[in-house]
Formats: C-alpha cells, sequence, structure tokens
C-alpha cells in the first residue's frame, strides 16, 4: 500500500510570512501629498494635477509574491510517499475437506434451530470455513478435498478471495472414487506444506467417516507428518442418527472412527474435536484460532521528494518581473 503526503519539512519558516504581510498591507495605502511652495501658481497651471504615489507599487507586489514564494521554498515543501508492507509470519494450513457421499446428510440445523430445515453437514462446514478464513487474513491456507482419492481444491495462498471461490463452488460427488481415504488425505495435504518456511504448519481434517480405501494408513501419515513438523487438529462432523439415503447406500450406517482420529492428533501435537452442530463447529475453530495465533508486522518505508526548487523558481521569476517593471517603467506612480 502506498499512502501520498504533502508536507513541510521546516515549517517554522512560515513565521517569515508576518512582515510580508505587513509589506501587502502598505501596499494598498497612498503616499504623502507631493507639493513645493511657490510665491504664485500661474506658472503651475499647464501642469494639471500632481499625482499622489502609493507606498508600493506593482513592482513591489512583484517583490511580494517573490518574498512569500521564497519562504515557501525555505519551508522545504515535500511529497511524501510512505510503502506500507505487511510482512506476515504467519501459519500455513491446509484444510483437508471430506467430500464423500455422507457429507449430504442434513443434520445440521441453521442457528441450532431445529424449527428450520436442516442442512448438509458439507454446507454447515463450508459455512465455518468460510468464517474461519476470514479471520486469519494473515496466513496462507489451501485446500484439499478428499473422498476415494484426495484432490488439490486450492494450493496453499494468502488470496483468501480464491479460497472463497474454490470453497463455495466444491460439491459432494465431484471426486468420482467414493469412500474415505484420510490417510490420502493427510499425506497429500502434508505435502504441500512439506517445503515451506513458515512460523507453523498445519493440517485441520474434516471428515465423517472411517479410513476405509486408499493405501495409506491414517496413523502412519500421521506419524510422517510429526516428522515434518506438521500438526493435525482433527474435526469429526455429523450426528450419530445421521443416516445417507436409502437410495445411496442400502443399508445406511455411521462409520464415524473417533480413535483413529484421537490418535492422529496425538501424534501431531493438535487436538481432536467433535462437532454435531454449528455451534460445536464454530467453537471449534474459535479454540483452533486461540491455538495457533499468527503474527504480522507491518514495515514502512518513506521516500520524500524535494519541491522547494519549484518554490525558489516561481520566487525568483517574480524577482526578475519585479525588476523587469521597475525598469520600463521608472516613473511609474503605481
Amino acid at each position: 500500500m502506498i499512502i501520498a503526503n504533502f508536507i513541510f519539512n521546516q515549517p517554522w519558516w512560515f513565521f517569515a510570512t508576518l512582515p510580508a504581510l505587513a509589506l501587502l498591507f502598505l501596499a494598498g495605502k497612498r503616499g504623502l501629498n507631493n507639493y513645493i511652495t511657490y510665491s504664485s501658481l500661474s506658472s503651475l497651471a499647464s501642469l494639471g494635477k500632481v499625482a499622489r504615489k502609493k507606498a508600493l507599487g506593482v513592482h513591489t507586489t512583484f517583490l511580494f509574491l517573490a518574498l512569500l514564494f521564497g519562504i515557501v521554498a525555505l519551508a522545504r515543501p515535500q511529497l511524501q510517499k510512505t510503502f506500507v508492507t505487511e510482512v506476515s509470519s504467519g501459519i500455513d494450513i491446509v484444510i483437508a475437506l471430506d467430500l464423500s457421499y455422507s457429507m449430504i446428510i442434513e443434520d445440521f440445523y441453521p442457528e441450532d434451530d431445529r424449527s428450520r430445515r436442516p442442512i448438509m453437514r458439507l454446507d454447515a462446514a463450508k459455512g465455518v470455513l468460510d468464517t474461519f478464513i476470514d479471520e486469519r487474513p494473515n496466513d496462507r491456507m489451501g485446500i484439499v478435498a478428499f473422498s476415494g482419492r484426495p484432490y488439490n481444491l486450492s494450493p496453499v495462498t494468502q488470496d483468501h478471495t480464491w479460497l472463497h471461490q474454490r470453497l463455495k463452488a466444491v460439491r459432494s460427488g465431484d471426486i468420482k472414487e467414493q469412500g474415505t481415504a484420510i490417510g490420502s488425505a493427510i499425506a497429500a495435504s502434508s505435502s504441500r506444506l512439506t517445503d515451506r518456511k513458515a512460523k507453523s504448519k498445519i493440517v485441520i481434517l474434516i471428515t465423517d467417516g472411517a479410513n476405509n480405501t486408499g493405501n495409506l494408513d491414517p496413523v502412519e501419515a500421521a506419524k510422517l507428518s510429526s516428522e515434518l513438523g506438521i500438526k493435525i487438529y482433527t474435526i469429526a462432523i455429523g450426528t450419530e442418527e445421521g443416516r445417507v439415503p436409502r437410495s445411496i447406500q442400502s443399508f445406511p450406517k455411521q462409520e464415524f472412527d473417533i480413535p483413529t482420529l484421537k490418535e492422529i492428533a496425538s501424534l501431531t501435537g493438535g487436538e481432536f474435536f467433535r462437532a454435531r452442530s454449528i455451534s460445536d463447529l464454530k467453537d471449534t475453530f474459535q479454540s483452533i484460532n486461540r491455538l495457533e495465533k499468527s503474527e504480522s508486522e507491518t514495515i514502512k518505508n518513506t521516500v520524500a521528494k524535494e519541491l522547494f526548487r519549484w518554490f525558489a523558481g516561481v520566487a525568483v521569476l517574480f524577482s526578475l518581473l519585479s525588476l523587469f517593471y521597475r525598469s520600463f517603467n521608472p516613473h511609474t506612480t503605481s
């Protein structure tokens, strides 16, 4: 961000305008009557009226303006441009979001009001994630969606507008391979953070199921992440009563694997959270906000452009005009 300001570096020179203003006041006054005593006025009859000269004339007005612009030049007018840069020592975060079909279960109520129509688990998670992204402006974030395999929905970025757009567009079923590959999701999320130099690197895993596909065991993936200095916060989302429609699963059942999610969090220094409502989800992300605080430093560089030359030039110009006027009008009366 660039901030431009016009300032005077030595403003005390403006006190010199007081005598200059007094000079300007005198410029409007008329001088004394010019007269000579004669024994007879007949010899002056042909001369007409005698002019009364002003104390100051046009050339002196030029001198006044020259003085005024000279004083402004001495006050050192400057155009300052301040370049403000925010250096963030924030946190790199990857959100691993479950897109399996069970995430379409409608067991979350807006504002936890059960008189209202319930919404899908995925939509509840997306709504709270939107707020979480806005609350962490100094952090770089990425999103990995997963079901039967992980999919890089967004690279780690500080462009939060882009994150909102990608999150809004994602739907359950976007990934053809169905299932819940938690181990693969952890590995994919951690790989996005491996080479990054951040104060802290974390993965937030949001799922409503148990690992039932993929080539990597979730606990083994967590151990590898821990070796890379990556913490994993796990969130089990959904109620125990929620079930997918029979059109998707003939014998619907709930597949929470809370012990594994707790172990993943414990191995990596993170925490496990259980979210059965939107209030639980909000509390979960508020807790993560408190646990993972980012820092930012504002660096300001100011560049000053001196403008006194322009004012000094105008002062010289008015001085020359006064000189020329006086030279070509030596007997002027005003």
